[in-house]
């Protein structure tokens, strides 16, 4: 066999080895949702790129990049109220709307009213992105903000 025809046979596993994976968390249907989206462009490296697309048809859809993270990070779904998401991977956070899908914002810190009850987490079972809903007793205590003393 011929150089030109091997070459493509090589590059195949570096092809292959991109991984695109998707979680959807729906809020009160698949119509209201919010879906998680994770890119690793190599299973050797230890970072992926994350979006999250906010959704609420047929009235609004936006994708909004959360940049780069730890490849094999847990991100929590805190509700705060008035249709805004507070998205936590490890101390790093992000708000994200659904009344218009177009508010998006890093958090320096948790907002003063606290996170919200904790809807459930983004993370990698089994190889796989998946959404687990917070246990019943979870969603329904806040994570409060520190009282000043």
């Amino acid at each position: 066999m011929s150089r030109k025809k091997l070459l493509p046979l090589f590059l195949l596993p570096l092809l292959v080895a991109c991984s695109d994976q998707r979680a959807v968390f729906e809020i009160d249907s698949s119509r209201h949702s919010l879906t998680l989206i994770r890119v690793q462009s190599f299973f050797w490296e230890k970072t992926a790129d994350y979006a999250i697309v906010a959704a609420r048809m047929p009235d609004c859809m936006r994708r909004h990049d959360m940049g780069p993270g730890p490849a094999d990070s847990r991100i929590e779904v805190y509700a705060p109220g008035n249709d805004a998401w507070i998205l936590k991977q490890g101390k790093r956070m992000v708000v994200v709307e659904t009344r218009t899908c177009e508010g998006f914002a890093r958090l320096e810190e948790a907002p003063e009213g606290g996170l919200g009850p904790l809807q459930g987490s983004f993370q990698m079972q089994s190889d796989s992105l998946t959404f687990v809903a917070a246990a019943k007793s979870e969603a329904s205590t806040e994570t409060a903000a520190p009282t000043p003393n």
